[in-house]
């Protein structure tokens, strides 16, 4: 698959204030959006992923938002054609491209390409499905520690679909998935790319988690996964992975009240916050951008549209 490095990228973590920032670039570039956000692509999920608004959506071209039904699963590579399918479209109208969102797998693999390895075994697939159902995920994150230590330490163990995927690529070649994809790990110097990362002080980025988790539960969070359960029966794998949606999911199973419930939230999305901070870090294309909240987002704007050659 091959890579885009030369599109404009803006991410950060969850609640960084990515939306605002974005719609005011895009005009200053005169580029379209594309959603570089794993769970944004679910219909109906839209208040738990805070998506852009139907008004900014109408009001600025926006690409790979609600591309699929909750109970579908969607993949890396799924999302990487559908994303130069987009940038081909867009271009072809005379304008520029903007990614923006807050998945870093995404991210990485649009800067660097994707590996795409040994095609699916699905016998082998159903049996390890099979012995998660005896004997757990920890104990499938321990064998993949066992053949792909450097891979299993970047997985988090709850990671059923990756860490089955690379036990699988260990099957047929023999190698560890990490080995193979060392040619898509060596990233460009962040002076060729054009790839923005809001960064803000980790308590200030906590104090606006709370506020967007609240807000979220204010705005109808758990209305919305209702009417998601009425309208699907149940949802797929990838979605129910999103933060806010799972734990939700779980109290109306019956496993804790609302404030509980809010409190888990916050928590999952500050673990979440941290984790893709880490990955930001690890890719040498990133430019970090100190954030306050003294600067408008037009004038962020501005700044990343007059560093973006230097």
């Amino acid at each position: 698959m091959p890579a885009a490095p030369d599109c404009w990228y803006l991410a950060g973590p969850t609640a960084s204030g990515k939306t605002r920032v974005a719609m005011e670039l895009a005009r200053r570039l005169d580029a379209e959006i594309v959603s570089m956000d794993s769970m944004a692509i679910y219909r109906g999920m839209d208040i738990g992923t805070a998506k852009p608004s139907a008004e900014l959506r109408a009001a600025w071209p926006h690409h790979l938002i609600d591309v699929v039904d909750p109970t579908e699963d969607y993949s890396l590579s799924q999302y990487l054609d559908a994303a130069h399918a987009a940038i081909a479209e867009i271009r072809q109208r005379g304008r520029d491209v903007l990614f923006v969102g807050g998945t870093p797998l995404y991210l990485k693999s649009m800067l660097r390409g994707l590996f795409h390895g040994p095609p699916a075994d699905w016998e082998f697939r159903r049996a390890v499905e099979a012995e998660v159902e005896q004997v757990g995920l920890e104990a499938l994150h321990a064998r993949l520690q066992q053949v792909d230590p450097l891979l299993a330490d970047k997985l988090h163990p709850n990671d059923k679909r990756r860490i089955i995927r690379a036990l699988e690529v260990y099957r047929v070649t023999g190698e560890p998935l990490s080995h193979l994809q060392r040619e898509f790990e060596e990233g460009r110097g962040a002076e060729q790319c054009r790839v923005f990362v809001l960064q803000w002080p980790r308590d200030v980025l906590h104090r606006r988690i709370e506020l967007r988790v609240e807000d979220m539960f204010q705005r109808g969070l758990v209305d919305e996964v209702e009417g998601l359960l009425r309208n699907y029966g149940q949802l797929g794998r990838t979605a129910t992975q999103a933060v806010g949606y799972r734990e939700v999911l779980e109290m109306l199973g019956g496993k804790r009240d609302l404030a509980s419930t809010i409190d888990q939230v916050k928590a999952g999305t500050r673990q979440f916050a941290r984790r893709q901070e880490t990955w930001f870090r690890g890719l040498s294309e990133c430019r970090f951008l100190a954030m306050d909240d003294d600067e408008s987002p037009e004038s962020l704007a501005d700044r990343i549209v007059a560093s973006a050659d230097h």
